[in-house]
């Protein structure tokens, strides 16, 4: 019979997920509070990083003026969609690497963007 009084974390995480957990270990006693707390808290910064990342994204490529009431559907289910992606697939994949370099690309393109309009215009 399995133990539930311990939960694995894996060692060979991404590197953000691998910065966020790191001071765990192999695994978590369920019983303890601070190992229960210092997990808690290395998803929840996991989470907020991926939130980050993908309003940043999302706002770098595909954002277009809303109405408000529009605008908050569609920054609430982004926050749900990236709970449930973080929850389930947050230390298998690399969402927050992904992310970045997608919020990267954007920021360089929407640059070169705004500079060559500049170019245009003068």
């Amino acid at each position: 019979m399995a133990d539930n009084t311990t939960l694995t974390v894996p060692s060979d995480l991404w590197p953000i997920a691998d910065f966020f957990f790191q001071g765990l270990g192999n695994e978590v006693n369920m019983n303890d509070e601070s190992e229960v707390g210092m997990l808690f808290r290395s998803f929840l910064l996991l989470y907020l990083t991926t939130v980050i990342l993908a309003i940043v994204t999302f706002k770098l490529g595909f954002a277009r003026k809303l109405p408000l009431m529009k605008t908050i559907v569609v920054y609430a289910v982004l926050i749900i969609g990236t709970f449930l992606l973080t929850l389930i697939l947050g230390l298998n994949l690399p969402l927050p690497e992904s992310l970045l370099v997608a919020a990267v690309i954007m920021g360089v393109y929407r640059l070169r963007l705004h500079r060559e309009r500049k170019e245009k215009q003068s």
